[in-house]
Order: structure tokens, then C-alpha cells, then sequence
């Protein structure tokens, strides 16, 4: 089947169709080959299909007929291999432009070599003992890493907002880019036990990103798999002895354990990390992804109350009340071992979903009913607020209904748009809302080339449902931060000024733009139906110390400009779509145009 539309000419595949909630992250419930080992082209992992997909593309890729690059990328660009041991560097330097990764001799100075002193002391006073850099003989790490632990624990990055490292690109675009090794690194802290949160999960892969001396420590996955993809996960953990599985229930049908986050017990205290990226190699590759890094929470002293240690933005309150929702034994240890540490430093507010049906107070706990309310509570209104836009920017689109009306301009917009305790604010419905998500230009001429897309899993069958949408569409563009070409699969949403210079919040989460990750009303309003586990955290202005009601919105990620104003990843103000430009549908072929490695897309 076939449909013309305004953004082109799309196929239908005779793959099943989706729920109307669902926004195509659904693992896949086939068993991979012989247990848990793929056969040749596919993961050895459970993951969704797309991903699947993508995996098997890049595995056997299909040559375009000429095998030409488009002309904005040349083929020096093409992708290249993993290297292997890149150690827990916390430099920029990861091979490539070898004259751009030389230290620059000017931060080497008398006063670069007092900060390293002082941040070394700083470490043997807490009793730590300096771990061996992967690849190093030394005990001690190298005079670049400590300085660039120094400048990233001291407060170069008040909001503790970082990207991840992205292969193939200029390394000043990598400045203060984290990868999972870097948050891994004894720099950080020396590990006791962790808990890793997530989607997708490669077993072999993620053990294998903890230092060596860490590799035995505790570690609990918690993931939503079930029945042959549960058995997978059990059979790639089966070999490390220190690894046990925690499973999140998922009762109502389409929903996911999407969350993605770190718990990190050390020796020196507590670390929390919430980011975007699933735990395979893919993900902390060539990809855009967002990363909050909280501050070492120091441990109470003894005999304090479970209750001290709260931040003005209850924090502490907030996560062990997610994780209690989930019910789970196993999770019971990390609320025990929360409740002893002091997380009053922290200055972003919580903001989670989890599966249910919730009524009356229970409602406000959760998705966007969640959002609605920290920001009637705790945001400032600004001037003319109502002509500041809502941007959305994501890496999957559930279903909408029919019309704009159903969803994304109703309890959507209400949520997003809501800015301090005005009933005004909550009934206009002349708010822009501006979506952004990638073109198929955009993943044609991406790193990654076609298979960026399996990580954008829009499909077929619910985009020929909501035309109406794509009139909201933005190009995913990322020029001045040098990552236009690195696809997202970070999701960010925040409320801008008209000229796009401020924004009076900002928020990064793993939550899509979808009703399975968000909610939606049931029941005439009185309640609001969840399907998925979600968790991303809000920054807002109040809690930095700015009066005004809002950020000034940073140049470049990258730039040197006032610590003060925010790095938001991508450009603004946002690129509509033009008259030919098609949002990326996975599930559909592209044969037109070679992409980056000379290849096409042909997803079955």
C-alpha cells in the first residue's frame, strides 16, 4: 500500500500495526539464536525492532546503485571502527584530529598545576587511594585527566548537564562530552556497588565499561523484559556472578521500562546519573545524547534521620518514592542506602513515570499531570508568556489521535505550557508548540548514515494517522555545536522566548513524545493512564539563582560564553520544515540517495 502525501511518498510495510499509545520502543519478543547469541546481523541482546533492524544494516549493508556520497559529506567522514581501550580519559582526545587533541600549553600553567594539587589533596584527605588509568602504567592519572576531573567537579558546569562523546567529529566538540567510562572512572569515585536502569541492555558490553577493579562490585539491572527476551537477558547475565536482574512490572499492555539512570555507591558517598543512552555500544557512539550528573552526596553522620539531607527541590523525597513504585525487593537496598546519604546540593526537580491508573493526588505524581504542577508551583511568570513557545525534541512519536485537539493541543499543551499559578496560562490555546525531530535528509547525511534511523523508530502505521502532525515539525540541526550530523536520540522539551535568547525551563528525560510516556486522560479527566517508566529531570531558574524567570540561552554547547547562561544541545530558533523535507518513518525503504557510507535502506 501506498499514500502521497505532502512529505512524500510513503509504503506501507505489512509489519503489524501498532497500538494507538505505543511509540515504537517495544522490545522485540523473539528469542535471539541459540539463547541469547544473535545469528550473524542481529543483536545478541534483547531490543526493539528498529534497532534490530539497524543492527542487521550495518552488518550487511545494501549498496546504492552508484555507490556515490551526497555531496554535503565526504567520504572521509565514513564511519570508523570502535577502538578498543580508550581508557577513563576525561580529555576531549579520542584519535581523531590529532593537532586539535594537544594539550594547549597555556592550561598548563602554575595556575592549572595549583588546581591539581589541590584537587589530589582534596582526594587523599577523603581516604581514596588513585586508581591505574586503563592503558597507563602509572598509578597516578595524567596531569590532563585530573585537570579536566578538576574543572568538571569545581563547578565549570553549575547545571551538571553534559553530552555524550560522539566518534568522528572535531574534538573541541567534545569539550566536557562525557562517555560511560568517563562516569565509570575511579575519578568519580571508588565504586562499592551500582544499579543500572535501562531499556536495552548489552550484559558483556556494559561489564566491560566498568575499570577492571570495579568489574566484581554488586551490580543491579533493572529492566522491563518479559517472557523470551527476559530469558535472553538471563542467559547474557548468567556469566558474571556480581550481576542480578531486577524486572519492572508492566501490567498495562504496550508499555516500556524506558528509564535510564545510574545509582553509584562509593566509598566517598553517593552519585546519581540520569541520562538518555540505552546500555549498548551504539547509543554512547555516534549519537546525541543528554546526561545530568548530580554531585557526590556525602554520607550522613550517624544517627541522623532517613529524613535529613533533603534539597529545596525534595529531590531525595522524590526518587525514593520511584523507586518504592516499583515494588521490588531488590530496590529496597538503594532506598536504604539513599536515605543515608545528604543530597541537599541538588537543584533540579524529579520528574518520573510510572505504570498505573491514578486518581484524584496520585495524579499530580506522574507524567505531565507531574510537570504541570512543579511548574505552577515553582516557575516564574514572564513577560508575555503566552507568545513564548513549547519546543518538544525526541527520538520516537507515539500516536496522537486524529487531530491536534485529541492530545498534543489539550492535556499536552496545558502540562508544557503551564508557567507559574496563572489559570490564564492554562487556557490559551494560541501557544506555539514546535516540534523537532530529524528529517530523512537529516538521517541520510548523518555519521551513521541510514541505520541512525533504527534509533528513531516513527513507523508507518502511525504517521499516515496524523498527517496534522507534521505541520509542527522542525529539522534536528545542531550546526554551532559541531553535532548536526550526530542524530538525537536525547529528548528535551523547554518553554523559549519569541526570539528564542531565553527559556524559562528546561527539561531532558528519556520520556518520547508519546501518551505511553506522558499519560493520558481516562474517564472525562479524572484520571490519568500511564503505560511506560520514564525519569528526567527540570531545570529551572529559581533553583540557580536567577530572579528573572528564565535562562539566557547559550551560544554553543561548546563555547566559552558565561557559565551562567544554558547549553540547550540544538540550534535555535528551530528550522521548519520546508515543502519537501519528510519526517524519518523507519519502517518504509529509501533508495533514492546513498547515504554517508555509499548504502540504502531496506528495512525487511
Amino acid at each position: 500500500m501506498s499514500q502521497e502525501t505532502d512529505h512524500g511518498k510513503w509504503t506501507v510495510s505489512s509489519s503489524d500495526e501498532s497500538a494507538d499509545d505505543d511509540d515504537g520502543e517495544k522490545p522485540s519478543t523473539s528469542l535471539p539464536h541459540e539463547a541469547g547469541r544473535g545469528k550473524e546481523g542481529e543483536p545478541h541482546f534483547p531490543c526493539s525492532e528498529a534497532r534490530k533492524t539497524a543492527l542487521k544494516r550495518k552488518s550487511s549493508p545494501l549498496k546504492h546503485q552508484d555507490g556515490s556520497f551526497p555531496e554535503e559529506l565526504a567520504p572521509s567522514q565514513k564511519q570508523k571502527p570502535p577502538e578498543e581501550g580508550l581508557g577513563w580519559c576525561l580529555s576531549s582526545s579520542d584519535g581523531e584530529e590529532e593537532e586539535e587533541v594537544k594539550v594547549q600549553k597555556g592550561k598548563e600553567d602554575a595556575t592549572a598545576n595549583g588546581r591539581q594539587t589541590e584537587y589530589c589533596t582534596a582526594l587523599k584527605e577523603q581516604g581514596r587511594t588513585q586508581k591505574p588509568v586503563l592503558g597507563q602504567e602509572s598509578s597516578e592519572p595524567s596531569e590532563q585527566q585530573v585537570q579536566d576531573a578538576w574543572d568538571l567537579l569545581s563547578g565549570r558546569n553549575p547545571f551538571r548537564f553534559f553530552l555524550t562523546k560522539v566518534k568522528g567529529i572535531k574534538s573541541k566538540y567534545n569539550l566536557g562530552a562525557l562517555h560511560i567510562k568517563d562516569i565509570l572512572s575511579p575519578l568519580f569515585g571508588t565504586l562499592v556497588s551500582s544499579a543500572q536502569f535501562n531499556y536495552c541492555i548489552d550484559v558483556e558490553w556494559l561489564v566491560k565499561q566498568y575499570p577492571k577493579e570495579f568489574r566484581d562490585k554488586p551490580l543491579l539491572i533493572v529492566h522491563g523484559e518479559k517472557r523470551e527476551s527476559k530469558a535472553a537477558l538471563h542467559e547474557e547475565a548468567h556469566p558474571y556472578k556480581n550481576v542480578r536482574l531486577c524486572q519492572a512490572k508492566l501490567d498495562i499492555a504496550y508499555g516500556t521500562h524506558h528509564t535510564k539512570m545510574m545509582l553509584l555507591h562509593y566509598e566517598e558517598g553517593l552519585r546519581v546519573v540520569i541520562h538518555t543512552s540505552n546500555l549498548i555500544d551504539d547509543d554512547w557512539y555516534q549519537k546525541t545524547q543528554g546526561i545530568w550528573l548530580s554531585p557526590l552526596y556525602p554520607r550522613l553522620p550517624p544517627g541522623t534521620a532517613a529524613s535529613d539531607g533533603e534539597s529545596h527541590t525534595m529531590f531525595k523525597t522524590d526518587l525514593i518514592s520511584y523507586l518504592m513504585s516499583y515494588n521490588a525487593p531488590a530496590l529496597s537496598e538503594w532506598v536504604e542506602i539513599i536515605k543515608q546519604h545528604d543530597l541537599s546540593e541538588t537543584r533540579v526537580y524529579l520528574l518520573g513515570s510510572t505504570p498505573g491508573r491514578y486518581q484524584n493526588n496520585e495524579k499530580e505524581k506522574w507524567g505531565h499531570l507531574r510537570l504541570r504542577k512543579l511548574l505552577k508551583d515553582h516557575a516564574t511568570q514572564v513577560l508575555d508568556q503566552n507568545s513564548w513557545p513549547v519546543i518538544g525534541q525526541f527520538s520516537s512519536i507515539g500516536s496522537m489521535g486524529a487531530d491536534q485537539s485529541k492530545w498534543l493541543c489539550s492535556e499536552f499543551r496545558d502540562s508544557f505550557a503551564s508557567l507559574g499559578n496563572s489559570v490564564k496560562s492554562l487556557t490559551n490555546h494560541d501557544i506555539p508548540i514546535c516540534l523537532v525531530y530529524p528529517t530523512v535528509e537529516n538521517v541520510r547525511q548523518s555519521l551513521e548514515g541510514y541505520p541512525a534511523g533504527g534509533s528513531l523508530p516513527y513507523s508507518i502505521q502511525t504517521a499516515q494517522k496524523q498527517l496534522w502532525l507534521h505541520s509542527y515539525f522542525h529539522q534536528w540541526s545542531a550546526e554551532t555545536s559541531g553535532r548536526s550530523h550526530a542524530m538525537p536520540h536525547i529528548k528535551t522539551y523547554m518553554r523559549a522566548s519569541p526570539d528564542f535568547q531565553k527559556i524559562a525551563w528546561f527539561l531532558v528525560t528519556s520520556a518520547n513524545l508519546s501518551k505511553a510516556a506522558w499519560g493520558a486522560f481516562e474517564k472525562n479527566g479524572s484520571q490519568l493512564m500511564i503505560r511506560s517508566y520514564e525519569l528526567g529531570v527540570l531545570f529551572l531558574p529559581s533553583e540557580f539563582g536567577f530572579d528573572t524567570g528564565y535562562f539566557e540561552v547559550k551560544e554553543s554547547m561548546f563555547s566559552d560564553g558565561p557559565v551562567s547562561s544554558f547549553p540547550v544541545p540544538y540550534d535555535l530558533p528551530p528550522e521548519k520544515y520546508g515543502n519537501k523535507d519528510r519526517p524519518w518513518i523507519w519502517n518504509i525503504p529509501y533508495t533514492r540517495a546513498p547515504d554517508t557510507h555509499g548504502n540504502m535502506w531496506v528495512p525487511k
